[in-house]
């Protein structure tokens, strides 16, 4: 077991080297000229030379990118060219609000999946089951920022349950928090809940049919035991989808932000984005990398612990 954590870690550290490389070069390829973002258009060719010097966009690009990986390697992201703050520094107030949004939808997605997959998996072709099926195919046709608009207008707007906008952190109110970020983690998360419910549907539904089963079934076992054996041979595939899910809900908490007006990275992604501050969207990208590989690795850990097959593989 050592040795799959070890090889796991070793891969999620190339993993992220590899991709803050790749998005330092695309992205100066992307914006060759920042100053012109940054000044806006009518800023002139010598306001432009200070600043390129300034920020240090006039030095050759491999003196740029040993510079910001030396500073990354030493846990500096560097300095906004937009604001000169600190790129770090405004990550973390910044980070927290969409990693709470996540992290409830993820929560979420988990719990009500299960429960819908369980259900469905173990009563095949009945009403809960078909439900399941039409509600896959239906909310996968949904735009999520639709979704979230319709959440707004429903509970916010009308019953007037939630707040429509704005964000509350737990330190001033839970309360608060909670209500704040209620709807933006629901909307996440129902496209989450069905692809897992479908996937741990079909799974117990496969695992139902091996010869063990039908051993335990005939030995008399309680069926929540039954149920039991068959959700850790089912879980796999799921756990695999929720944290492939983990990425597209952080993608996805970038437009759902912009919605309910929460104070987190899809706005600053955003504005970066069209102001051309590398080093904020590099700070950015590297933080989402580094989240992306620690989830990972834990469900690599998760896996191998359950099925001991994935050790080897």
């Amino acid at each position: 077991m050592l040795t799959f954590t070890l090889k796991r870690l070793l891969s999620g550290v190339i993993l992220l080297i590899a991709v803050a490389t790749g998005t330092f070069f695309l992205a100066h390829a992307a914006i060759p000229d920042p100053t012109l973002g940054l000044l806006g258009s009518a800023a002139t060719p010598e306001a432009q030379a200070v600043l390129a010097e300034k920020i240090g966009t006039d030095r050759p690009i491999l003196v740029q990118f040993g510079e910001w990986i030396g500073g990354l390697l030493r846990g500096d992201f560097g300095v906004s060219w937009k604001n000169f703050q600190s790129v770090g520094a405004q990550l973390a107030i910044k980070l927290p609000v969409t990693l709470s949004v996540v992290t409830v939808s993820i929560l979420l997605s988990a719990i009500l999946g299960a429960l819908l997959g369980v259900a469905a998996g173990l009563r095949p072709n009945t009403w809960i089951d078909k439900v399941v099926k039409a509600a896959s195919v239906i909310l996968f046709a949904l735009p999520g920022f639709w979704v979230a608009l319709v959440l707004v207008m429903t509970f916010a707007v009308n019953l007037r349950w939630f707040p429509a906008v704005g964000y509350v952190a737990p330190g001033e109110s839970v309360g608060g928090w909670i209500q704040s970020i209620t709807l933006p983690a629901i909307a996440l998360a129902l496209g989450a809940v069905v692809m897992i419910a479908e996937q741990l549907r079909n799974a117990i539904i496969q695992a139902d049919t091996q010869d063990y089963v039908r051993t335990l079934r005939s030995r008399g076992l309680p069926a929540s035991r039954v149920v039991m054996h068959l959700l850790r041979n089912a879980a796999p595939a799921s756990l695999t989808i929720l944290a492939l899910m983990f990425v597209g809900l952080l993608s996805g908490a970038i437009i759902v932000e912009q919605i309910f007006a929460l104070p987190g990275i899809g706005p600053l992604t955003q504005s970066s984005s069209q102001n051309g501050d590398i080093p904020m969207l590099l700070g950015i990208t590297v933080i989402t990398v580094v989240f992306v590989v620690i989830v990972n690795f834990l469900l690599d850990i998760l896996l191998g612990w359950i099925n001991p097959k994935a050790r080897v593989k």
